[in-house]
């Protein structure tokens, strides 16, 4: 297997890292040395999936702690009303959360301002999509002006479900970036394989695709977050394991530092997402690549929300 020879700087030295060989996937069994299956109260029982029979070899890379502040993000995507965000905050309101992380919260459109005028200014609110240029006249769009006008930080670009229900190509998502920072939102960048293609041993590929789609298109990566989340983990249950997702951020790093430069590869804060909850983020806090997460369905209860956000400390612990 040919070697990737890689050095990154960073605030602790590089060691290396080699990447399993693999393609296919199969699910854990749930009754695993470590895993209590008996427990039907555990409210966090959750499936792993693990590497298989390889057909393809991936490549070994350098692993390298990002330097960036920790980063959690909720997803609160197509879900709530009035009365339920409203409980939501005022749950978000009275958590004790950690210091030292970025925290920001994705509400539905109609509900931004709603959230914006009653969140505590601890968390920043982002949207979850918006248009490539300037408004006018695209029916059913948000433009990044608009985002701005009522408070909105950052904006979510490249979810795989604009990839692959609503049909945005690499190149449209790189475009949307590109505009959202030159007006001066952040980008949470999202990249992700489908289940086959994991399968197929392409996961390093359709990722490298993505990240080129915005490294052509930005004129910076000083506002971006990059978000990982592996499609078929995606609202399932069934989760990355820590190492397979410390693999995939090691090797988004490594890109990064091949293809833009070994500054915004240090610098660039990568976070995991894909049925993160409370009980698995401290075992992914820990590698040491990780740095954060884009939370999707956990988001939507307070108190596991800060969990997750607090995992934070996991970090600290591994550092």
């Amino acid at each position: 297997m040919a070697m990737l020879s890689t050095s990154l700087s960073g605030p602790k030295s590089a060691t290396l890292y080699r990447a399993p060989e693999f393609s296919g996937l199969r699910r854990l069994c749930p009754n695993s040395s470590n895993n209590n299956s008996s427990s039907s109260s555990n409210s966090h029982s959750q499936s792993f999936l693990r590497f298989c029979s390889p057909r393809k070899p991936l490549k070994s890379v350098v692993a390298m702690a990002g330097t960036g502040t920790f980063f959690v993000g909720g997803n609160w995507k197509c879900n709530g009303t009035k009365e339920s965000i409203t409980k939501l905050v005022s749950d978000l309101n009275s958590t004790n959360l950690e210091s030292g992380v970025d925290v920001v919260v994705a509400p539905p459109f109609v509900y931004i301002d709603q959230v914006k005028s009653s969140l505590t200014d601890r968390i920043e609110i982002a949207a979850q999509n918006s248009w490539v240029s300037k408004g006018g006249a695209f029916t059913g769009e948000i433009s990044v002006e608009q985002l701005k006008d009522i408070g909105c930080k950052w904006v979510i670009l490249g979810h795989s479900e604009r990839r692959h229900v609503i049909g945005e190509d690499n190149q449209f998502i790189g475009k949307k970036a590109a505009y959202a920072l030159s007006q001066g939102l952040g980008v949470i960048a999202c990249i992700g394989e489908l289940l086959e293609e994991r399968e197929a041993g392409k996961t390093f590929d359709v990722c490298y695709q993505q990240l080129k789609a915005f490294a052509d298109a930005v004129p910076s990566w000083d506002n971006i977050v990059i978000a990982y989340e592996p499609v078929w983990a995606i609202g399932t249950g069934v989760v990355a394991t820590p190492v397979q997702a410390q693999e995939v951020h090691v090797a988004i790093r490594d890109w990064l530092k091949n293809n833009v430069s070994a500054e915004v590869a240090s610098k660039t804060r990568i976070i995991y997402g894909g049925s993160v909850n409370g009980g698995n983020c401290a075992e992914l806090a820990k590698q040491e690549d990780i740095d954060g997460f884009l939370v999707g369905g956990a988001s939507l209860k307070g108190p596991e929300f800060a969990t997750i956000v607090n995992s934070v400390t996991f970090k600290k612990v591994a550092a």
